[in-house]
């Protein structure tokens, strides 16, 4: 089992690995990549093993009609692949008949396949790193709709695919759509606890000065796993929709109700895995100001504002709301980080470790589970202060 206090020498020589490791980075990924290929160099180089990059050549280029093809310029037999790709791209741009498209995660879905198919079955094993699941946010089939993930998970499988590593993913029970294929759904809690300890050192984690609220009952798990672990209370919003008319594809809310204790002069943290157009987070922000919270820290592994940063940036000059957090797990545009409020949580170097231990045929149980860190980091800041 992997531990956190491995050293990168005993890490890598803790097992031999499976084979060659490579990484074949989709277009649009390539910033996540780089940093993910830094962290593997550096604990490979510790173990004396010389290599100037993990990152295998490779492209998509496209056709002036649109059409496109995947293109590998260095074999790969024999070798553990890792495909790394970003769904949620939409800055990554195309030309068809002259006009620039922007990539849709559809293509970015046909552009992995692609890849895959250019290694023509010669890689000793295939895997996925999707942290963005493709399709994930239509999770439950009501009436005659279509289930794209399921179905997508399930052609990766066919195509051989091992495994798929994944965070936050929407609903984790997609994973029942290939039983017999490896697939982590990964939550970055530890990532996300160390960047608010490190941006935020005036906070007090403790129950007197602290809370976290769960934004729906859909969230409940992660906020719940977040109090549990820092020891406060939990409190929970529920959505009243109606039901009787559907806007934009949902059911539009009509209010958001609040269960749980007091936040009147606390400091309040609300996780949830994406902030789409924002709105709902805001009428939180601006739900528990009413009920006289001190300062709200929200929290999204995919940050990606559908509908602009102009609402935030109100809500922040207001002080509705004190800071986001947010990860580096998908697209964020240049606005966004030059933004005050925002605050990047960095996973490449937890989606490092998964490469490494799965390369080399480690259980991923220690990576999966990182109380033992959190609790170390707590007791290191409580230290500290």
């Amino acid at each position: 089992m992997v531990k956190a206090k491995t050293s990168a020498k005993e890490f890598f020589n803790a097992a031999e690995r499976l084979a060659d490791l490579g990484l074949i980075v989709c277009p649009g990924a390539e910033e996540l990549a780089a940093k993910i290929d830094q962290h593997l160099l550096r604990w490979a180089h510790e173990a004396g093993i010389e290599q100037d990059t993990f990152i295998i050549d490779s492209e998509c280029p496209r056709f002036s009609s649109g059409d496109g093809k995947g293109l590998i310029r260095s074999t790969v037999r024999g070798d553990d692949l890792f495909f790394i790709v970003d769904v949620g791209n939409y800055n990554e741009k195309y030309k068809i008949f002259g006009h620039e498209n922007c990539m849709s995660p559809d293509d970015h879905y046909q552009n992995l396949k692609r890849l895959i198919q250019a290694t023509s079955g010669k890689a000793k094993r295939m895997s996925v790193i999707m942290p963005l699941l493709y399709g994930s946010r239509q999770h439950r089939r009501s009436y005659r709709e279509s289930l794209d993930c399921a179905v997508a998970l399930q052609e990766l499988q066919a195509m051989g695919i091992s495994n798929i590593v994944t965070f936050d993913a929407h609903d984790p029970r997609m994973q029942n759509a290939v039983p017999l294929m490896g697939l982590d759904n990964v939550m970055p809690t530890y990532q996300v606890l160390k960047a608010m300890l490190r941006d935020l050192p005036d906070l007090n984690l403790d129950r007197d000065h602290f809370m976290v609220i769960s934004p729906d009952e859909g969230a409940m798990n992660r906020n719940m796993y977040y109090a549990s672990v820092l020891g406060v209370n939990l409190g929970m919003f529920y959505k009243r929709r109606d039901y009787s008319q559907v806007k934009d594809g949902r059911n539009p809310i009509v209010a958001h109700e609040y269960l749980g204790e007091s936040v009147e002069g606390k400091d309040v943290f609300v996780s949830d895995d994406i902030i789409s157009s924002g709105e709902s987070m805001l009428d939180i922000a601006y739900a528990l100001k009413k009920q006289g919270a001190k300062r709200i820290f929200a929290n999204a592994t995919y940050a990606i504002f559908t509908n602009g940063l102009e609402s935030f940036d109100k809500a922040y000059k207001e002080g509705m709301i004190s800071g986001v957090f947010g990860s580096n797990l998908t697209y964020r545009t240049p606005e966004l980080l030059e933004r005050e409020w925002f605050h990047e949580v960095d996973v490449s170097k937890y989606i490092a470790y998964f490469i490494a231990a799965l390369n080399h045929d480690l259980s991923v149980g220690a990576i999966i589970d990182p109380h033992e860190k959190i609790r170390a980091l707590l007791d290191r800041t409580q230290k500290n202060k």
